[in-house]
């Protein structure tokens, strides 16, 4: 029996439900004014942005993407968040209360796109500045 393994995030955004993606939604903008408004004491001078946020089917466990800037050390980083997610949960609790039953186990991940997409553009760049051989000398 075969089994559906996604493969891209519209294969995922189709398989899950509309409650969760709204429910994503909702916590990725609270999730937002809390990194703005409390982020400065446990990341100071790092910019933090929430690209996407995963939630299980039963709205229990939340994955969050974060993308950092302005810093060195993005491994530091997201164990620093990791740290401090308790207290990011409580948070994030106190500002969707009114609205959820139970406030999800937040489990931070660095979303390293913006490092794939540069490097993409680095081999495309260095492919394309290479000499190109024509067919003819190739078929001597």
């Amino acid at each position: 029996m075969d089994c559906f393994v996604p493969r891209n995030d519209e294969e995922i955004k189709i398989m899950e439900s509309k409650r969760q993606q709204k429910f994503a939604g909702v916590l990725q903008e609270e999730l937002a004014q809390v990194f703005q408004r409390e982020g400065a004491s446990f990341l100071p001078n790092t910019l933090v942005t929430i690209t996407r946020v995963r939630v299980s089917p039963d709205l229990a466990v939340a994955k969050v993407y974060l993308s950092f800037f302005n810093t060195n050390n993005t491994t530091l980083s997201i164990n620093t968040v990791n740290a401090h997610s308790g207290e990011i949960r409580y948070k994030l609790g106190g500002r969707i209360r009114h609205q959820v039953r139970v406030v999800p186990e937040l489990t931070f991940f660095v979303d390293d796109t913006n490092e794939y997409v540069e490097k993409m553009d680095s081999l495309f760049e260095k492919i394309s500045k290479e000499p190109r051989q024509k067919e003819e000398d190739s078929e001597e």
